[in-house]
């Protein structure tokens, strides 16, 4: 009786394994360095692309903004130069030669800026022009820039102003 029990008592041997029916490898994992890699890789990108959109020139090879030095020469040059401030702000003082037209009016006002001719856009301090600047492109204008700086700075850099209307 006591052989019974042994075996009674035994776990039975196991099965040979078949290679075929092996469990599959466990997926391996991307490591956190890799995604840290990426999201610098994607940073990185990201800010070249904005870099690249903000300092890319206009349609016509003006840059989009430029320095009261170069609107000054390109003044110098025939350039028209169109000042979207507001009247009070024109009476007090503007740039000799320029052209009122207020920002919120120039949608309504294309007519009156010229084809065919370089603009650049003005305000007081560099604000308003840009979205002028914008306007014009919008509508088909090709060679239009916003001047940094605006008026103020030009005023400041001693360059001639005049006042009253």
């Amino acid at each position: 009786m006591s052989k019974k029990s042994n075996r009674s008592n035994r776990k039975p041997a196991p099965k040979p394994t078949n290679p075929s029916k092996r469990r599959p490898a466990p997926k391996k994992t991307f490591p956190i360095w890799g995604w840290i890699l990426l999201g610098i890789v994607l940073v990185v990108a990201v800010g070249a692309a904005i870099f690249v959109q903000v300092n890319k020139p206009a349609a016509t090879g003006l840059a989009a903004n430029i320095s009261i030095e170069q609107a000054a020469e390109l003044r110098d040059e025939g350039a028209f130069i169109l000042d979207v401030r507001e009247p009070d702000e024109w009476v007090n003082f503007h740039i000799p030669g320029s052209t009122l037209i207020p920002l919120g009016e120039l949608p309504d006002r294309l007519s009156e800026v010229p084809t065919g001719q370089k603009i650049v856009v003005v305000c007081n301090s560099g604000n308003r022009s840009k979205p002028g600047r914008d306007i014009l492109l919008d509508a088909g204008f090709s060679e239009v820039t916003s001047m940094n700086g605006g008026v103020s700075g030009w005023k400041t850099q001693g360059l001639p102003i005049v006042t009253g209307e």
